[in-house]
């Protein structure tokens, strides 16, 4: 079945959200909308919808002109074996002592690592990413310079293989939430195939709120691999959580961000440790004072 998609860009979350809503009422229907901002500090939104049938270019041109959009550039994208494709691609990944892998990969895994099995049907937080891989590089050297840690948090755990890694780390039962209820679906069904049910606990949650993720407050080690924006406005609430002298990690920041993100942190109490980047993507670790 041939998938097309229509995209475009406006100023703005509030008109990306309203034209997104507005291409649902297109015929042909789209099987799915969704906005992204776009992160190079434009204040810009990507729109994008997805359809089964050749759509309406007209219709989506009047829609565009409406909304003060640009016109939307339409494709048609070949007909893939997404899960075939990504096993080809998704080579296994090597961060310190961790090495991440799908299924198809598992009579590659050498001696003395730490294996971590993620399904390549769940691309997003494989490792693959430099986003992951520095978290993943992160942790392995915090546990390898002796810092210890018995109360650890992952919040926008996607897969959570950052979470069953620190796991791995420090032995203890680590506490991994995401917003998402799928995200959260996976990351569980990826804790038992590692065998550390019962080590790491997912939860669905915004932030810290959660009820478990409240009452093991103050952590000595949170992990959170999510954006610029979200990590932002999470400075107070971190602060507010984690222990004096326990560490944060966090990336899903471009290089360009990183200094926004610092200062918001050090503004609510936190001093930097260290900073890698690694291509556009940087990791930052930050200790509480």
């Amino acid at each position: 079945m041939p998938t097309y998609t229509a995209l475009t860009h406006l100023p703005g979350r509030e008109a990306a959200e309203d034209l997104a809503l507005a291409c649902e009422d297109l015929t042909p229907e789209p099987v799915g909308t969704g906005i992204f901002e776009i992160e190079d500090g434009s204040e810009r939104w990507e729109v994008g919808a997805y359809f089964t049938e050749a759509p309406d270019e007209i219709a989506l041109a009047i829609l565009a002109a409406a909304y003060g959009a640009q016109p939307f550039a339409v494709s048609e994208l070949p007909e893939v074996d997404w899960v075939a494709h990504v096993k080809r691609e998704l080579t296994p990944v090597r961060a310190g002592r961790f090495f991440v892998h799908g299924s198809h990969d598992v009579d590659q895994v050498p001696e003395g690592v730490e294996a971590l099995w993620i399904e390549a049907a769940m691309a997003f937080g494989t490792g693959h990413h430099n986003t992951t891989k520095g978290c993943l590089e992160a942790l392995d050297r915090l546990a390898t310079d002796g810092f210890k840690a018995t109360r650890i948090a992952d919040i926008g755990c996607g897969t959570a293989v950052l979470a069953m890694a620190a796991a791995r780390l420090w032995h203890v039962t680590v506490l991994a939430s995401d917003i998402d209820p799928v995200a959260v679906d996976t990351a569980a069904a990826n804790v038992i195939a590692n065998g550390l049910d019962g080590r790491v606990e997912c939860m669905e949650a915004a932030g810290f709120d959660h009820p478990m993720l409240e009452r093991a407050a103050p952590y000595d080690l949170v992990v959170a691999n999510i954006l610029k924006q979200p990590l932002i406005d999470l400075a107070t609430d971190m602060a507010r959580h984690v222990a004096k002298d326990g560490r944060i990690v966090m990336s899903g920041i471009l290089t360009t961000q990183a200094d926004d993100v610092t200062a918001a942190y050090q503004a609510v109490g936190f001093a930097p440790d260290r900073r890698d980047d690694m291509g556009d993507w940087t990791t930052l670790v930050m200790i509480r004072t």
